[in-house]
């Protein structure tokens, strides 16, 4: 391979998608320091404020919930400023996380829904129904969770906590959420480069490929579905929700499945494929904004969350439509 074609394989599967999320992460950084400046996390909390009070949670998480549901940085970066400004706790934060579930997928269901209905058709109400029911439930368990574990919060002491660094102005709050994004962005790139630095080393040497094919190959506890749509589950795996689809489009076309068997493949390669993609898109970007210890124990509380919750699901329509 010539000295310009790695480069450019350099620049197109490492330099441009680093500065990518690099860019991201930055500009979430940027506007979560800056509405934290103007002290507008509390009148952005009371868009979720029944279900913070009942689930006695802060109004830092609040204001993350309903940020969540235009940028899922900016919403974790706010709840990395609650978390290292003491304002929410460990507990708090590992169930804030939770709670910005639904919004999170809010944030991705027009790309999906726009996806599998041209491919599976009256498939893809079910499926993206089903899975919309799994964000919906998770949400009210942690809710649920949050009442149970939480300590009841004191209106009056958020109130003082949320107004001790009040600004006067527009550029007063700049000032200040610049100061604390120069301070923030060194500790991103120290951690995000060089992990996604790693990934694409191992993307390249062909451990996620071989990984993959690993997982593909083991999948015979799945003997109970139809075995035509175990190839939607590989792809699933393989590649990409896309591929997948693709694939069960064709088998439906073609009158090889039925709808209630591709959707319990796509559900099954939902859980399946979760562990490969907390590794290869999560990590690198929590470890950019939560310290690595804790960036880690929100990944795997978040995906074992949201796989539980596809369980559930999936095993209630199998259930109710056998």
């Amino acid at each position: 391979m010539e000295l310009a074609e790695i480069a450019v394989m350099l620049w197109q599967g490492l330099g441009m998608p680093l500065l990518r999320i690099t860019f991201y992460i930055s500009i979430g950084l940027m506007v979560a320091n800056f509405i934290e400046a103007l002290n507008w996390t509390h009148n952005m909390a009371k868009l979720a404020g029944p279900l913070i009070r009942v689930g006695h949670l802060s109004d830092v998480t609040g204001a993350s919930f309903s940020m969540a549901f235009f940028s899922g940085v900016s919403a974790n970066t706010m709840l990395a400023e609650g978390y290292d400004q003491g304002k929410i706790n460990d507990r708090e934060l590992i169930l804030a996380n939770l709670f910005n579930s639904l919004p999170s997928y809010f944030l991705h269901l027009p790309t999906v829904f726009f996806i599998t209905v041209p491919l599976i058709k009256g498939a893809a109400f079910i499926y993206v129904g089903l899975t919309f029911a799994a964000a919906v439930g998770r949400t009210f368990f942690v809710v649920v969770l949050g009442r149970l574990f939480l300590p009841k919060k004191s209106g009056g002491n958020i109130e003082r906590q949320l107004t001790a660094n009040r600004v006067t102005g527009f550029r007063q709050a700049l000032d200040k959420a610049w100061k604390r994004f120069k301070k923030r962005i060194r500790k991103v790139l120290y951690f995000t480069v060089p992990i996604y630095t790693l990934m694409f080393i191992l993307h390249e040497i062909g451990f996620f490929a071989h990984l993959e094919g690993f997982i593909g190959e083991h999948i015979f506890f799945l003997s109970w579905l139809n075995p035509q749509s175990i190839g939607i589950i590989v792809l699933h795996v393989a590649a990409e929700l896309t591929a997948g689809l693709a694939m069960a489009g064709a088998l439906i076309d073609a009158g090889n499945l039925t709808y209630r068997e591709v959707v319990l493949a796509l559900l099954v390669g939902n859980v399946v494929s979760s562990p490969m993609r907390a590794v290869r898109h999560q990590f690198p970007y929590y470890a950019g904004v939560f310290p690595t210890k804790v960036a880690v124990r929100l990944i795997f509380y978040n995906q074992a969350f949201r796989v539980g919750s596809i369980i559930f699901v999936g095993i209630v329509y199998f259930v109710f439509t056998m």
